[in-house]
């Protein structure tokens, strides 16, 4: 039967009526807008200020994590545990074994996004919207992608949170979707948070939005592996979507707002079904239904995938997990860079858990916590790092642990970071540890002052700690023209000294002392005598000292400048790797002066396996 357009005008007025509030189409609707909100909700409440002001808030700002069925089962998997809060995820589980899909489409914030920029943009004739909204063979990746990936979970390797419509969700909205809308109001809202691999993040969302302009849903149809696993389970389903052949005319009105492409015309696919209800509404003649238990005989029952191909998808999965380790980006060839929040677990056990859903790096004050781009290798991509030139670990914080769905990222206390109170037997805990870079830092290399590390390390007694040390100044050389008990004339170009550097340029005598540094004149008399004193001021080239010499020098003696540096050096004893003195070093480029490696790092030093114990040790063995 041919579909009339008069008919569809009125069957769009009938829809956009406000009279018909009550319709259960209008009631997902606000579902939709509901959840949506509640995550938003989330998502902006989940900032350190706001944890640290209603602590009751930790308990429900990762509640649409917890709730996902998918990261339960996929976590239970790699760890053989499940985590406590994850046991809220039969509020899914267990209504999706009798109501169907229904997740997708009444709670789903990420579903919901695409459902509305779908519903936005597409603007197509009513042939070509039924055309897009029947089942295609397409539609079996997403049982592709779930069989892979829950293969690669058997070996410890969890990939769930690159494709988990929920992680994707905070992973957007905290990486790009944020941070841009904040851009153009950064004066009045501070700052806007900078995330490293933000530009990836960002361009996969809008594509895969986009997509919704081709295939309607795209990413619920095709790649969603959440998705893939509810419509297993809605095979068992106790109320069901049941099309009377009696009453059907074959007019394909079903097809107009499937959110699924479940095939309502023909026979049901309930696995692809997102229980929109659009169809029950849409139909004139009544033929559809939401009935408990129908027959089987209208339904396609399970997914209809091609055996050998899930037989494939399996082996990708189980040949992920050696491709990956191989490289060694986890264990022996670890990155310099790989530098893991507070409470996070050894290295391994954390790839185990962490769904890379960066709850972390939202809560994070300093926006030091950042997703990895391949820092960790492919299999640790987008889980977090901590970037000390993006910010510093606070020394009081521990919001990340109190977020983290999975526990990657344990929850601790305060004491147990700084290893007080109960905890001061076992130490505090450590990042890893400073090193310093002679040929970038200031006194080093360049004889400039600088003690920004010593003064901004927050331990006690300070990790980061000065020697002091002369150094003889470039054009230091000099030759005594006249002198007095305390001062001495020196002329203004470098001296015949072997020690000393030469140039032809007048040299200034900038040499008066300040609170980092301090000038020395050092005299070597004609009999051998060397006396050092402090410079105290500077006229010209006259040169006061503090005190008398001993011997008041004779004119052409030799002289030498030089200058007392602060030189920072590291207790690495005391050194917690909190990565301030690498954010504040003011040396900028390619890398500051000071940086921090996960060399100490309390999570591995207990491993008995060498190659993931990254404690400071020498290696005897060579």
């Amino acid at each position: 039967m041919s579909y009339d357009s008069t008919d569809n005008r009125q069957l769009e007025a009938f829809r956009s009526s406000w009279g018909n509030l009550t319709r259960i189409t209008t009631i997902r609707i606000l579902a939709q807008c509901v959840f949506f909100g509640l995550f938003l909700a989330f998502v902006l409440l989940t900032t350190f200020a706001n944890l640290d002001r209603y602590p009751g808030l930790r308990l429900w700002v990762g509640k649409f994590l917890e709730i996902d069925p998918l990261i339960a089962l996929a976590t239970a998997v790699t760890t053989h545990t499940v985590y406590k809060g994850l046991l809220w995820s039969l509020i899914i589980l267990i209504p999706t074994l009798f109501l169907g899909r229904f997740f997708c489409n009444w709670i789903c914030p990420y579903g919901s996004m695409h459902h509305f920029v779908g519903w936005l943009f597409r603007n197509q004739q009513t042939t070509e919207t039924i055309a897009a909204n029947q089942y295609k063979r397409s539609q079996h990746i997403k049982y592709y992608i779930l069989t892979a990936m829950l293969a690669a979970t058997v070996f410890g390797s969890l990939q769930i949170g690159l494709l988990d419509p929920i992680c994707l969700a905070y992973r957007s909205f905290t990486g790009t979707v944020l941070p841009t809308v904040s851009m153009p109001v950064q004066n009045v809202a501070g700052d806007y948070r900078l995330y490293q691999s933000a530009w990836l993040i960002g361009f996969l969302l809008f594509g895969l939005l986009a997509m919704n302009l081709v295939i309607p849903r795209f990413f619920c149809r095709v790649l969603c592996p959440l998705g893939a696993l509810l419509g297993l389970l809605s095979r068992f389903a106790w109320w069901r979507i049941e099309r009377d052949p009696a009453k059907c005319v074959g007019c394909h009105r079903c097809l107009l707002h499937c959110e699924g492409a479940c095939d309502p015309h023909t026979r049901v696919r309930e696995a692809e079904c997102l229980v929109c209800f659009n169809c029950i509404e849409d139909c004139p003649e009544n033929a559809l239904s939401y009935a408990f238990l129908p027959t089987r005989d209208h339904e396609v029952v399970g997914t209809d995938t091609p055996r050998r191909k899930l037989i494939f998808a399996a082996v990708t999965g189980v040949l992920f997990y050696p491709f990956v380790r191989t490289a060694g980006r986890s264990t022996r060839a670890f990155s310099s860079k790989l530098i893991r929040p507070p409470g996070a677990l050894e290295e391994l056990k954390f790839l185990e858990r962490c769904v890379k859903c960066d709850q972390c790096a939202r809560v994070c004050p300093t926006n030091v916590i950042q997703p990895t781009w391949f820092e960790g290798g492919l299999e640790g991509l987008w889980s977090p790092i901590l970037d000390f030139q993006m910010g510093h670990c606070q020394l009081h914080c521990t919001a990340c642990g109190h977020v983290c769905p999975t526990g990657a990222i344990q929850r601790i206390s305060i004491d147990r970071k700084l290893g007080s109170g109960e905890h001061a037997d076992q130490g505090p805990i450590r990042l890893g540890t400073a090193h310093i870079d002679p040929g970038r830092c200031l006194p080093h290399s360049k004889n400039i002052p600088c003690v920004v590390c010593e003064e901004v390390c927050p331990t006690s007694p300070k990790a980061v700690y000065a020697a002091r040390g002369l150094h003889t100044v470039r054009d230091g050389g000099r030759r005594i023209l006249t002198a007095t008990s305390n001062t001495v004339t020196v002329d203004t170009q470098p001296g015949d000294d072997d020690a000393a550097v030469q140039s032809t340029e007048q040299s200034p005598l900038p040499w008066k002392g300040s609170k980092t540094a301090q000038y020395y004149l050092t005299i070597r008399h004609d009999d051998g005598l060397i006396e050092t004193h402090r410079i105290t001021d500077v006229n010209a080239n006259t040169l006061t000292i503090d005190g008398e010499f001993a011997q008041q020098p004779r004119p052409d003696s030799p002289a030498t400048l030089q200058i007392e540096l602060s030189v920072p050096r590291i207790d690495i004893d005391r050194c917690i790797g909190c990565g301030i003195c690498e954010h504040k070093c003011p040396v900028i480029g390619d890398r500051p002066a000071i940086y921090v490696s996960p060399e100490g790092e309390t999570r591995s030093k207990h491993c008995p396996h060498p190659d993931r114990n990254r404690s400071l040790r020498l290696d005897t063995d060579y």
